[in-house]
């Protein structure tokens, strides 16, 4: 049976299901016994406080626990309160934890789950605000992963939890703190990696939207549909691996490519999408490909500034304009 629940008690029910299941789970993080934003809220109540520790503020530390604890038995989750904080873990994040797998000859597996908040609106300025998932795609053996709705966020944490390798799962602010709803199973679920989703169906142009750009697609398809434009919109859920099957199936169908990220633009994630259609896809375009992001400076904490930076519904509606022309 389905009921409605919010992003955030998705995420917080995922953890609390999964440290009940297996002994072995357990939640690290700065701050994580009452929550930052609220994710974590009230386990350290149920689990007690060797299952949910508050760390140092030093994520390069923390982050290289995390991969110890992993290589010897146990499952962390470790929050990394903001993604501009992860930069500060690049080495463990980029030459560790992907590829020590790889490095051991399979003796060793890193099962870690990292969560960590990304996204502007809450003019919390260029330190607190950025998406920065591509500077992690090239960064082998981590998956990689931006759920848009309750239902994602919590078959994808459980899946990311079981894994045997280390999962990034990317949570918008919008998503958490904006008390965005959804129907979510009371029964057992998980969501298998590598299965985009198309959320709304269309002819005339296909939309790869990621995370809360998926609700600034929707809101382009209203505006659009009243001009007699019909979009598809297409969710990854997950960044790495990529479902190139659904994509371009879609992309088959509606001859026209439309990447919208809140990331910057060069060497972002619709970047490596639009490299795929040119290089592998190339005969489905009747319209070279358009990419909707943010620009080439840094997200600033001035209302007005903040919202001329970040890709919205008009910027989507323009691109799909040119696509179609």
């Amino acid at each position: 049976m389905a009921r409605t629940i919010t992003y955030m008690q998705a995420l917080n029910e995922a953890m609390a299901e999964e440290m009940r299941r297996d002994p072995t789970v357990f939640v690290m993080g700065e701050d994580v016994r009452i929550g930052a934003f609220g994710q974590t809220a009230g386990l350290v109540h149920e689990f007690g406080e060797q299952r949910v520790l508050n760390t140092p503020i030093c994520e390069n530390a923390i982050t290289g626990v995390a991969m110890g604890a992993a290589m010897f038995g146990l499952r962390p989750i470790l929050e990394l309160m903001f993604c501009d904080f992860a930069m500060l873990a690049m080495d463990e994040l980029c030459n560790q934890l992907g590829q020590w797998r790889y490095v051991s000859g399979g003796q060793y597996y890193v099962p870690v789950t990292i969560r960590t908040a990304v996204g502007g609106g809450f003019r919390m300025g260029y330190g607190h605000s950025q998406c920065l998932q591509s500077q992690l795609i090239q960064a082998p053996g981590l998956i990689l992963v931006e759920p848009s709705t309750p239902y994602d966020a919590k078959g994808l944490l459980k899946s990311a939890i079981r894994s045997n390798d280390p999962v990034i799962i990317f949570e918008h602010k919008k998503l958490i703190l904006g008390g965005v709803s959804g129907e979510v199973p009371e029964e057992e679920y998980t969501i298998p990696f590598g299965e985009a989703k198309v959320v709304k169906p269309g002819k005339d142009a296909t939309v790869v939207a990621l995370g809360f750009m998926v609700y600034e697609a929707l809101g382009a398809a209203q505006e659009l549909a009243a001009e007699g434009i019909d979009i598809e919109i297409v969710d990854p859920r997950t960044i790495v691996p990529l479902d190139k099957k659904t994509i371009f199936a879609s992309v088959e169908k509606t001859g026209r490519l439309i990447t919208v990220e809140e990331g910057r633009i060069r060497g972002g994630i619709g970047a490596e999408i639009a490299a795929l259609a040119a290089s592998d896809y190339f005969d489905l375009l009747d319209a070279p490909v358009q990419r909707v992001a943010a620009p080439m400076v840094p997200i600033a904490g001035s209302a007005v500034l903040e919202d001329m930076y970040l890709p919205n519904a008009k910027s989507i509606v323009k691109a799909v304009k040119q696509a179609i022309g």
